[in-house]
């Protein structure tokens, strides 16, 4: 499988449980998660254990419908750069969201090593308020 087609099963998987299993599987023992500052889960998370415990359980828990939906892809050579939307309702709040964010992939051997996440942290904030 190429870098794209390995970035492209994280997000298009039939559902969450598979987009998680299918990064889990991407993802190199050491991969660095990198959520960007300002973010709610801001932070560099080390391994899947790691990204599952601090971001993924806490948008399942604290949003309804949180979704990233792909605009598109940009694959060049070992990198894969995946924009789009964020949506979903903070739960807390009953407040939606709508707003851009870029995923950065780093690959080496037909494994992740590296994600960083680029995003509106302020409008997600306000969502949260």
């Amino acid at each position: 499988m190429d870098n794209l087609a390995l970035i492209r099963s994280t997000y298009e998987g039939a559902n969450s449980q598979e987009n998680a299993k299918n990064t889990a599987a991407a993802l190199a023992p050491d991969a660095r998660w990198t959520e960007a500052a300002g973010f709610p889960y801001a932070g560099t998370y080390v391994g899947f254990e790691a990204v599952l415990e601090h971001v993924f359980k806490r948008l399942g828990s604290e949003w309804h419908d949180f979704t990233f939906k792909v605009e598109n892809y940009v694959a060049q050579g070992d990198k894969v750069f995946a924009y789009g939307n964020y949506q979903g309702i903070y739960k807390d709040s009953g407040k939606p969201i709508d707003v851009r964010v870029a995923h950065l992939w780093t690959l080496k051997d037909g494994q992740v090593t590296h994600f960083e996440q680029f995003v509106d942290s302020h409008s997600v904030q306000l969502a949260m308020l």
